[in-house]
């Protein structure tokens, strides 16, 4: 969802998201800042204002929603949780796995899915909290733990960046969750909230009508209607949510529609 990349720039699905409304926004992708965030500190760095809005793999579950103070924009990804294990072990199911030691991130929705599940199966397991993404890799891989369960997305690229060294690692075949993930705010911020969703709705919109980042141009040629609005050449939506006429050709344009975010950052693992 989110991986370092190259001459410090990031790459993944959130990123892109985040550079998608940089580029409704101000109109420029490159005026994004982005702020590393742990599971534990990224709903303190959104209350406090650190950050404008969050888009770090989080679930929409009641409790954000209420208790929290943050609401969600929109579900760009249906994620669920899976389970992590060295081939070595032998384990071809979940259901195996009754006594074995767990790394799992902390003040996430993996918790109490592993409780859950574990609970009405009849099982048991030792936790190994660690808040560190890269500290709970170097745990798992050193054998201090059996098992490493996330969403399945970031298992899957964690395992094809070992390389070689993936066949050496097994998902194994059951899913114990439903995770809805998108982008939140701060309840309050309307205008805000307002402007990420329907950005999110312009990039879907553009992959059903085929509008890509490299026919924007092109498409401003269309005499469909849906099409030309889409692109502020016709109607008032820019006006309404206080953007540019062109926000969502600039969205598109900078980054892609929703598929083509898709395929650059999802597809290639084979999610």
């Amino acid at each position: 969802m989110s991986i370092p990349g190259s001459r410090g720039v990031s790459h993944g699905l959130d990123t892109d998201y985040c550079r998608i409304f940089a580029a409704a926004v101000p109109g420029d992708v490159a005026k994004v800042r982005f702020v590393a965030t742990t599971t534990q500190q990224r709903f303190t760095a959104l209350r406090s204002g650190e950050v404008d809005f969050l888009a770090r793999a989080t679930t929409w579950i009641v409790s954000r929603d209420t208790s929290v103070g943050l609401v969600f924009a929109g579900i760009n990804l249906y994620d669920g949780q899976d389970f992590l294990v060295k081939r070595s072990l032998g384990v071809k199911s979940g259901k195996e796995l009754d006594g074995a030691t767990i790394c799992v991130l902390p003040c996430t929705t993996s918790e109490q899915n592993l409780q859950d599940w574990f609970r009405s199966n009849g099982l048991e397991f030792a936790p190994v909290v660690i808040e560190d993404a890269n500290t709970i890799l170097q745990t798992f891989e050193a054998g201090r733990c059996d098992v490493l369960s996330n969403d399945m997305t970031d298992l899957t690229g964690y395992r094809s960046s070992l390389g070689s060294r993936q066949d050496d690692y097994v998902l194994l075949p059951e899913i114990i969750s439903k995770e809805p993930l998108g982008p939140l705010v701060r309840q309050g911020d309307w205008r805000w909230f307002t402007i990420i969703k329907w950005v999110h709705f312009a990039l879907v919109e553009a992959e059903d009508l085929g509008v890509t980042a490299a026919t924007v141009e092109q498409s401003k040629q269309s005499k469909n209607p849906e099409i030309r609005r889409l692109l502020g050449l016709e109607g008032e939506f820019g006006k309404t949510i206080g953007l540019d006429p062109a926000w969502a050709a600039q969205a598109v344009a900078a980054v892609g529609n929703y598929g083509e975010i898709w395929e650059r950052n999802q597809a290639s693992l084979g999610v």
